[in-house]
């Protein structure tokens, strides 16, 4: 079904709750230990580093989440998926796993490293279509035709409940915000069901002109022609149908980032913080110099970049030099019971599971 025919049908695909994510965390813990958080000390926000996760994104949360529940459900077909990668690459590293027959219909122009991630999996890799969308219809004709169990990216409960323990492992940390890449909404919807209850402020990070998450919370469903971007994870004609209530109905704000903003953000991660973010990845932290809090926390998505990309990254993007940093003082990251506050001189003493100090937090006049 083209995306035209997409925008003006609902079709019934669930709903989801936190009882869903917290089963989510019950069956993943077995299988993916959570991912390190990193404090990215010059840009005053903590960082989930999803990109350290197992196929370099968080996509494999949701996609082994929805086999097992599959398997619970006792549907045991072979599962197809559209994805221009990192999707792709989370349900073959989950069906090998399980020992399922996988599917992945991925765009010509897809990234060969995602690509190659795919196969290397075991999967069966299909090329079909310039676009996600093409790839999506072609995917779902199969679908059909063979009775596979098609695995949408983002607009299926088992895999908005997956992403959704992203926020699980967030919560102890008592973060005031957090802020997630939006491309069909899977994640940030996921993260908000997690988290809202709590009080944490939910925001979410799109890029200009490829915003249509943005303009569906604002009441336009039309499909948008998504401009070229470094952002290609997030380059989506349509968001998902229950993702768009869900962030209609949880998230706080859509931060719109310009592509030179993104491009710079990701090259001052690789050169001041050492770690490799793909441009998806590097959104949500993008977008945080917008958005205020004391202890923010920003989703690093994933890691699954081109190697000529980012060299052509680090040869052409020179990042402006950061301001000079004020007078902070020392605190720590939060367990689930209290902060414990860190001896300056006694670092060895913390906890084994803290793995740093957060630095900082910069003093205010009460």
């Amino acid at each position: 079904m083209p995306a035209a025919d997409r925008a003006g049908t609902e079709p019934d695909v669930g709903d989801v709750t936190v009882a869903d994510v917290l089963a989510a965390q019950a069956r993943l813990r077995r299988f993916l230990p959570p991912t390190p958080l990193h404090h990215a000390e010059r840009f005053g926000t903590w960082l989930k580093l999803e990109n350290l996760q197992r196929t370099g994104s968080y996509k494999v949360r949701g996609a082994l989440n929805a086999l097992l529940a599959g398997r619970e459900r006792g549907d045991l077909r072979p599962i197809i998926c559209a994805s221009a990668g990192n999707h792709a690459q989370g349900v073959a590293w989950a069906a090998h796993r399980l020992g399922v027959q996988a599917i992945t219909v991925m765009p010509h122009g897809a990234p060969a490293n995602k690509i190659a991630g795919v196969a290397h999996w075991g999967a069966t890799v299909r090329q079909h279509g310039e676009s996600y969308d093409d790839a999506w219809a072609f995917a779902v004709e199969l679908a059909q035709r063979h009775d596979y169990r098609f695995l949408s990216a983002f607009d299926d409960a088992d895999v908005i409940a997956g992403q959704g323990t992203v926020g699980i492992e967030l919560a102890p940390h008592s973060p005031d915000v957090v802020i997630v890449p939006i491309g069909g909404g899977g994640l940030a919807s996921g993260v908000a069901l997690a988290l809202k209850s709590q009080g944490v402020r939910i925001v979410g990070a799109q890029v200009e002109g490829v915003d249509s998450m943005a303009r569906a919370i604002s009441g336009d469903i039309r499909p948008i022609a998504p401009v070229p971007s470094l952002a290609d994870g997030v380059r989506v004609k349509i968001p998902g149908f229950l993702t768009r209530r869900l962030c209609a109905s949880l998230l706080d704000d859509v931060v719109i980032v310009r592509e030179a903003e993104l491009r710079e953000t990701l090259v001052r991660l690789a050169l001041e913080e050492n770690l490799i973010a793909e441009g998806a990845g590097a959104l949500a932290l993008a977008a945080g110099r917008r958005v205020a809090g004391r202890r923010k926390f920003a989703v690093v998505s994933g890691g699954n970049i081109d190697a000529s990309v980012l060299a052509g990254l680090l040869t052409d993007v020179r990042p402006r030099a950061p301001r000079k940093p004020r007078r902070r003082r020392p605190e720590t990251l939060r367990t689930p019971a209290v902060a414990v506050a860190l001896p300056a001189l006694k670092p060895a003493s913390s906890p084994s599971h803290l793995h740093a100090a957060l630095p900082a937090v910069e003093e205010t006049s009460p």
